[in-house]
């Protein structure tokens, strides 16, 4: 009966004061912090772009918008004598241009307003300082009037004969006839000598201005012509530097003998 006896494994005893082996455990990972977001630093203010970022990117002509352009703006200019204009009128000489006065003006009359006045003249307009310049004459001394007629009439023979601006024809006679050298005198002890000097260019203005004068009154004694027309033929020979004129051929005489002084 033993033997049919089942025989049941029979564990160890368990050791006295010793705990039941559990299975071993990891170790705990240390807990990350909460990382506080950086704060960002203050922005830096932004330099100003160049004109050409402004402008934008650079266009053809073809791309860029049609800017309608403004109507230049043109005052009306008074007419001397009411029929010539002083536009386009040039001084070509460039010495004379501050002495000859080509001002826009409808009546060249300024009531002796730079007479008393030193170095004035250039002030007063070229056509009333020829108006003046006939007034010396013997044909109207003092007369104002007549030969302002005079000239009008002077002017309306140029236009009619060489259908140029009149006031151009005056101002290239000008030019012409005004000698460039002249003589003066100097004294050594009681010897005096001739020396060519340049004359200025103010008293250039008024030599040329002075002969125009003086060759219409010689020229239309005796002669059957009216005075415009003589004043005519004057200022058209001398606009071309023709030697006929007494203008031309008084600058000519000047000029060669300041040569033969030099």
């Amino acid at each position: 009966m033993a033997e049919d006896i089942e025989q049941k494994p029979t564990q160890p005893p368990a050791e006295p004061h010793q705990k039941p082996q559990s299975p071993p455990t990891q170790p705990e990972a240390p807990q990350a912090r909460p990382v506080e977001p950086a704060q960002a630093p203050p922005p830096e203010p932004a330099a100003p772009a160049p004109v050409a970022a402004l402008a934008g990117p650079e266009t053809g002509p073809e791309d860029a918008p049609a800017v309608p352009e403004k109507p230049a703006r043109k005052f009306n200019l008074p007419l001397l004598f009411g029929r010539y204009s002083f536009e386009g009128v040039e001084v070509h000489d460039p010495g004379l241009k501050k002495y000859i006065n080509i001002t826009p003006l409808a009546i060249p009359h300024t009531n002796a307003k730079y007479s008393s006045r030193p170095f004035s003249k250039q002030k007063v307009n070229i056509v009333e300082r020829l108006i003046n310049g006939m007034m010396r004459t013997e044909h109207a001394t003092g007369e104002k009037a007549r030969t302002y007629r005079m000239v009008r009439d002077t002017f309306k023979m140029i236009e009619d004969r060489t259908k140029l601006n009149p006031i151009q024809v005056l101002v290239d006679a000008v030019e012409r006839a005004s000698p460039r050298e002249e003589v003066t005198r100097l004294k050594y002890g009681g010897i005096s000598v001739p020396k060519a000097v340049d004359t200025s260019s103010y008293r250039r203005v008024n030599i040329a201005i002075k002969n125009l004068c003086q060759g219409v009154v010689k020229s239309s004694r005796g002669s059957k012509k009216r005075i415009e027309q003589v004043l005519a033929d004057e200022l058209s020979a001398a606009s071309r530097g023709d030697v006929n004129s007494f203008a031309i051929a008084k600058k000519g005489e000047i000029e060669r003998v300041a040569a033969s002084a030099r």
